[in-house]
């Protein structure tokens, strides 16, 4: 005897319910574990005031999660290396806080209103400032780590590269700590601002990034003293053997920062026998989805690097 016709759809229509149910379900499931994953407990103190300049506040926030491992991880709060509080979430650091790093997020006045070489000044300022109150904050100050994204990256090398002891003996008890740095994990990074290779950046004529003349003062159109800015204030020409451990992840589609200048500072790196890695994102241009992922990594970096 044949089913009735109307029997089968009733029963289709039941299966393609039931499969939509359970799809939502599980994107709720999903949906729901992810929010948790992202939002961790931790305290989040005011910001400290590290410094000043051009009459602005230089910042620091203090965010601690619920069982801290006694080690701290500098979040440089930078793009365009532009910077402010309300740039930064701890979501963004939710992998690092789950493994017990204090989060200590570091802004900055933004460019052009300060010139990126008192801006990468201020960065050394400010890893004195966390070392002189890591008491304070919890943390080992022989311990530090250092963690960016493109500007932010760019200064963490500069950290990485420059760090040490002040230059000049100073009454500042702030400014006689170092401002080394124990281990780095960035991302797509500026590294080489003489060589800008085939980023957008680059009008071709020796000169800064297009669009941030400005940033670098008033003398950078001059080429002659613009190859003495564009050399301090690039980590590739300040490699050396006993660099901290770096780990930088570049996607292999980015035109802003080419991930040739991942791979030139990587190559100057090894043979001069420091220990950094490079991972290349496939597709990836400047920033991609899975970022917080690699965040996981940059973890395990620092368990690896920064723990007794």
């Amino acid at each position: 005897m044949l089913e009735d016709p109307l029997v089968n759809w009733l029963r289709i229509v039941r299966w393609v319910g039931a499969i939509l149910v359970l799809s939502f379900l599980l994107a709720g499931a999903f949906a729901g574990a992810l929010w948790l994953y992202l939002h961790p407990s931790f305290t989040r103190s005011p910001a400290l005031v590290y410094g000043q300049r051009q009459g602005e506040d230089l910042t620091i926030e203090v965010v601690k999660p619920a069982q801290p491992n006694g080690l701290g991880v500098l979040l440089l709060v930078s793009g365009s290396w532009k910077s402010g509080t309300n740039s930064f979430r701890p979501w963004m650091v939710a992998p690092l806080l789950r493994r017990g790093y204090t989060i200590l997020a570091v802004c900055h006045v933004s460019q052009p209103k300060a010139t990126i070489m008192e801006i990468i000044e201020d960065m050394h300022h400010a890893v004195r400032f966390i070392r002189h109150r890591a008491a304070e904050f919890g943390i080992d100050p022989h311990r530090l780590g250092v963690t960016g994204g493109s500007a932010g990256g760019h200064l963490s090398l500069m950290l990485a590269t420059r760090g040490g002891p002040a230059v000049n003996p100073s009454s500042d008890p702030v400014e006689r700590e170092s401002s080394a740095v124990q281990a780095v994990a960035v991302f797509y990074p500026v590294t080489d601002l003489l060589n800008l290779g085939r980023s957008t950046e680059n009008l071709g004529d020796g000169g800064p990034p297009k669009s941030f003349v400005r940033a670098f003062g008033p003398h950078s159109t001059n080429l002659a003293l613009w190859n003495e800015i564009g050399r301090d204030t690039s980590p590739i020409y300040f490699i050396r053997s006993n660099l901290p451990p770096t780990l930088i992840y570049h996607g292999d589609a980015d035109t802003l920062v080419p991930l040739e200048q991942s791979q030139r500072y990587r190559a100057e790196a090894v043979r001069q026998g420091a220990n950094v890695e490079l991972v290349v994102h496939p597709g990836g241009n400047h920033g991609w989805l899975t970022m917080l992922w690699d965040i996981r990594h940059f973890a395990q970096w620092f368990d690896q690097h920064l723990r007794p």
